[in-house]
């Protein structure tokens, strides 16, 4: 810190980090909230755009005030371009919440490719690691639906294993489009769990028979969970009724 610090109240970063705490004030005057934003908003170093990305995490009342300071934190970080992209990034690694806003900035600043690959590291994350709200794996499975990259089933497939019922759902919509054979016993195995919902059967009948799997040994256990519009040919592929 130099002696200019001293007097200004620290450097740069040190100034960034310690807006935090006004930047994420639920209550009290928002003029004070609102003016954190935009100084950090002046700012050019990367833990502005991290102090910035904390806004994205709490709601305030009123709830136009609220969608109001979120796009304009939105403008303020995209602002920042690349250098906003590592900060980005690692709080879609870290931070539970706001992941929607995470990734509708990379979707701004990077490639497809790239927004890919930084879902398919948080999905990673995510299947080794304890959440208790599941809104975030939910996110980015449905993120990652309907893109044909080859990283992304070796990422979903744990999820089948989910605790929760909207995840398993996520994950089944997720490789439906893929042909992914690591995902036919798992996907086998929670469709005919007694213990498996029915909703989430309903969405595992309808991923096999987008994956055109054959329900091999299981045909007969199979055929008992099979709803409309769904049957069993006679190479034991589920297909729908036309």
């Amino acid at each position: 810190m130099g002696l200019l610090d001293i007097f200004t109240g620290g450097s740069g970063p040190e100034k960034a980090l310690k807006l935090k705490p006004k930047v994420t004030q639920k209550y009290g005057d928002p003029a004070t909230r609102q003016k954190a934003i935009q100084q950090l908003g002046e700012m050019k170093y990367p833990e502005a755009v991290s102090v910035l990305l904390a806004r994205f995490t709490i709601t305030v009342d009123p709830l136009t005030t609220d969608a109001d300071e979120k796009e304009h934190t939105f403008e303020l970080v995209k602002a920042f371009g690349k250098d906003a992209v590592p900060p980005i990034v690692e709080f879609l690694s870290k931070t539970e919440p706001a992941t929607s806003w995470a990734l509708r900035l990379l979707g701004e600043l990077v490639t497809e490719d790239e927004v890919t690959e930084a879902c398919v590291k948080a999905l990673q994350h995510l299947s080794s690691t304890y959440t208790k709200n599941p809104e975030k794996k939910v996110v980015l499975l449905h993120h990652v639906t309907g893109r044909q990259d080859a990283r992304i089933p070796p990422v979903v497939v744990p999820f089948l294993a989910d605790m929760s019922d909207d995840v398993k759902i996520a994950a089944l919509k997720a490789l439906a489009s893929f042909k992914y054979e690591p995902a036919r016993e798992p996907m086998l195995a929670l469709l005919t769990a007694d213990e498996t919902a029915r909703r989430v059967q309903t969405s595992a009948l309808s991923a096999l028979a987008d994956s055109g799997f054959s329900v091999g040994e299981q045909r007969a256990r199979v055929e008992s969970l099979l709803v409309e519009p769904y049957v069993l040919d006679k190479d034991g592929r589920i297909q729908r009724r036309a």
